[in-house]
């Protein structure tokens, strides 16, 4: 029969192999799990500092100087890129696939027509928000309407001359042929920049560098460039007393850009200087800055038709799904 360790040989003296103490070995290895724990968690926070190190490094996107883009529309919410660069370097997108005019021509026809046919060079678009529109234009006619427009006008042709400076930057997107290029996840953006094929970013000095550090792992929007495109609508339905002015104002900043860079002077108008849309922005910008500007401001907001808020943010949405080419 085998011997067991502790039991006393024939000798009576106890067996070689030393007495190991019950709560001695707990507690060495209570210890070493612990130990082990402790390693484990150091890894853990080690492995996490690394990946939120990685996902905040923005280094790529400074050295290119173009941005990743999320935006969300009623069809889904989709990636895109953009950037800012001198319109001398820039060739504008091809939109003879599309019916609308370019914008810089339309201004050209704009500054020919007469001063008569001058409130006629608005495009819209929809019915509905160009009869609101002219109601709540009614119902605002005070002595002092005549000098607002004339301040209307000045500005547009401020806006104008600034945009006729060949220094200006402007924004250009990831679109080809007048269409922007959306993809539902970062990786099937990637695989289309390492794809080679044509869009309006590649006339970039800075593209090819893109196309060969790009991993999925940069495809992530500061939330700046995040947009909410579809929860406007809805939010402008709800009242003055909903209203939700930091997705408001960021919303028309990206609808600019798209109108721009998509080649939409209907939308440029329905967003310019002057108009309806535009009002409700700077009253929404004065009242997050607060004082008594914002207490203004507050009261300006309610002489805004919500209607018509709605309804011309419902046209601007549409021309925007309309030219989006969702990407898989």
């Amino acid at each position: 029969m085998a011997k067991s360790p502790n039991r006393p040989n024939a000798d009576g003296l106890a067996a070689q192999s030393p007495e190991i103490d019950p709560d001695a070995t707990s507690d060495a290895a209570t210890a070493d799990a612990d130990d082990d724990v402790e390693s484990a968690v150091d890894s853990a926070e080690t492995g996490s500092s690394s990946r939120t190190e990685s996902s905040a490094d923005r280094s790529l996107w400074r050295d290119v100087r173009i941005d990743p883009v999320e935006i969300a529309l009623p069809a889904g919410v989709g990636y895109t890129l953009r950037a800012y660069r001198p319109s001398t370097e820039l060739t504008p997108t091809d939109i003879s696939e599309r019916e609308e005019d370019d914008p810089f021509a339309a201004r050209r026809r704009a500054a020919e027509a007469s001063e008569d046919d001058e409130d006629e060079t608005v495009v819209i678009l929809d019915e509905e928000f160009a009869a609101a529109l002219a109601e709540e234009e009614a119902a605002e006619k005070k002595p002092a309407g005549g000098e607002r427009a004339s301040d209307g006008e000045v500005d547009a042709d401020d806006e104008a001359d600034t945009e006729a400076d060949a220094g200006e930057e402007v924004p250009v997107f990831l679109t080809h042929r007048g269409n922007l290029l959306l993809f539902k996840n970062p990786q099937a953006l990637v695989s289309f920049v390492r794809s080679g094929a044509p869009n309006d970013l590649d006339q970039l000095d800075t593209w090819p560098e893109l196309v060969e550090r790009l991993q999925p792992a940069d495809v992530e929007a500061l939330p700046e460039d995040t947009y909410e495109l579809d929860l406007v609508v809805e939010n402008l339905r709800g009242g003055h007393d909903v209203w939700d002015a930091p997705l408001l104002i960021q919303s028309g900043e990206v609808a600019r850009d798209l109108a721009y860079a998509l080649r939409m002077p209907s939308v440029l108008e329905m967003l310019s200087s002057g108009s309806s849309l535009d009002d409700l922005d700077e009253a929404l910008r004065s009242t997050v800055d607060g004082g008594i500007g914002g207490f203004m401001a507050r009261r300006r907001l309610k002489k805004i038709g919500a209607q018509t808020a709605s309804l011309g943010w419902r046209t601007i949405i549409g021309k925007i799904s309309a030219a989006a080419d969702w990407r898989d």
